[in-house]
């Protein structure tokens, strides 16, 4: 019990498991769910975890849930999105609360350097970073559903722009965000929003540092983000235009088709709006999807997946060859045999947690009727926390659904709690004999 005590990746489990729970809880409220019969336990704690963990598939419709619900709904993405960063929040908070070496990795995880010094300034800036971006996105969406004649224009504003910036994708639209697929302005919009969030803080910051002339250049960890991002962006749009052109996107105007390909190829990354039927794709461009969703965001941002930088170091270990000293040379820079290690192991890692999910759902439904490519689907969203789903989630059955949320769960607090550092153990003086295999 002496690991759990001191862990911060119990800390944050236990913190992500009150949230939801509390979110459940408020669900099941009377008049709180208006969508015909009542809400189960299950279809609570799923609505709930998708919330939280900022996975965005669902079970019900969120239009279902009257305004205190979908304000509860908003406040648990809000939650979620800011994940960690509320987990610190809480411990900084706590009066007289000494800032522990251990508990100080928790918020390094977003910032390269001066943790040790200024944890609360760093805490109060990612703070006001989220408060100032989701308010001026909020305004920017309310009056472009004001101008398309949306009822509760102002609440529908705040509710999509907190859901794009925290990577979600949870709409208040029945169909989603099917109907406004060829209004350009607020598909970009929500495309900026959704870059922000995945970009991570310490870009954010060193960004507008560098706006400002208070930064003569960008760290190496934001020119990797900011490259890797912009080459999976476009690089997915592209394929995804060629792929859709005559399929989803036949209807459309050339540039209304452009928009709608990058806004596809941004959402895949962790946004999890549905633009398009997702149905509707074609075989490749879901494989796409699936490898798109796989990679997400940037580490210290609200989206989920591997991490691109995570990618980055992966894709340096398949086209470069090691050193000596395990190290590897890339754009001027090295990266150090214990990077590479950690990076492989938490990749590893990831792949077996999500085949674990992908197995046991295959089990529960593949017996009763449900595709592998759907099921596969769905879990590589829930796992990256994306949110865009084929149609098989709402027809799971109650233990299916518990995959699913085991998914979101292993895919949001699982990945993040593998990232923390290992707490320091004895170290004890003894040398085994080297086992030789043949690997070849």
């Amino acid at each position: 019990m002496n690991w759990f005590q001191r862990s911060n990746a119990f800390y944050l489990l236990t913190f992500f498991i009150i949230v939801i729970s509390i979110g459940a809880f408020l669900l099941r409220l009377p008049g709180v769910w208006r969508g015909g019969g009542s809400l189960s336990f299950t279809d609570a704690v799923f609505t709930a975890s998708s919330a939280v963990c900022v996975a965005g598939l669902g079970v019900v419709n969120v239009s279902g849930f009257s305004r205190f619900g979908q304000t509860v709904i908003l406040f648990l993405i809000q939650t979620g999105g800011l994940g960690i960063i509320s987990f610190s929040s809480i411990l900084l908070t706590i009066p007289g609360n000494h800032l522990a070496m251990i508990q100080r990795t928790t918020i390094q995880s977003f910032y390269i350097g001066g943790v040790e010094y200024r944890p609360r300034i760093i805490v109060r800036n990612i703070m006001v970073f989220t408060a100032c971006i989701e308010a001026v996105g909020a305004i920017l969406l309310a009056l472009l559903f004001r101008a398309k004649g949306v009822r509760d224009w102002l609440f529908m504003g705040v509710f999509h722009a907190v859901s794009a910036f925290c990577n979600t994708g949870v709409s208040l639209f029945e169909t989603g965000l099917t109907a406004f697929n060829r209004d350009i302005p607020l598909m970009l919009v929500i495309i900026l929003l959704i870059t922000l969030g995945g970009l991570g803080f310490i870009v954010l910051q060193e960004v507008l540092g560098l706006a400002r002339g208070r930064r003569t250049h960008l760290s190496y960890h934001s020119r990797v983000v900011l490259g890797m991002s912009a080459l999976l962006a476009f690089g997915g749009a592209i394929l995804f235009y060629i792929l859709e052109r005559g399929r989803s996107f036949e209807t459309m105007e050339t540039g209304t088709a452009v928009v709608n390909a990058l806004f596809q190829s941004m959402n895949t990354r962790s946004g999890g709006f549905e633009l398009i039927s997702q149905r509707e794709l074609s075989q490749p461009s879901k494989l796409l999807t699936c490898l798109l969703m796989l990679m997400g965001g940037a580490p210290g941002s609200i989206a989920g997946g591997l991490k691109i930088t995570i990618v980055f170091v992966i894709l340096a270990l398949i086209f470069r060859k090691p050193d000596s000293s395990g190290d590897i040379n890339v754009f001027h820079h090295r990266l150090s045999g214990a990077s590479i290690h950690k990076a492989v192991v938490y990749t590893l890692k990831a792949l077996a947690l999500l085949l674990l999910c992908i197995s046991a759902l295959t089990v529960l439904e593949g017996l009763a009727g449900q595709s592998l490519g759907s099921l596969v689907f769905e879990v590589f969203s829930a796992f990256a926390t994306v949110g865009l789903s084929l149609g098989a989630t709402g027809n799971l059955s109650e233990g299916g659904k518990w995959v699913i949320i085991a998914a979101m769960f292993a895919g949001r607090v699982g990945l993040v709690a593998l990232a923390f550092p290992a707490l320091r153990q004895h170290k004890y003086e003894i040398s085994y004999p080297e086992g030789t295999l043949l690997l070849e």
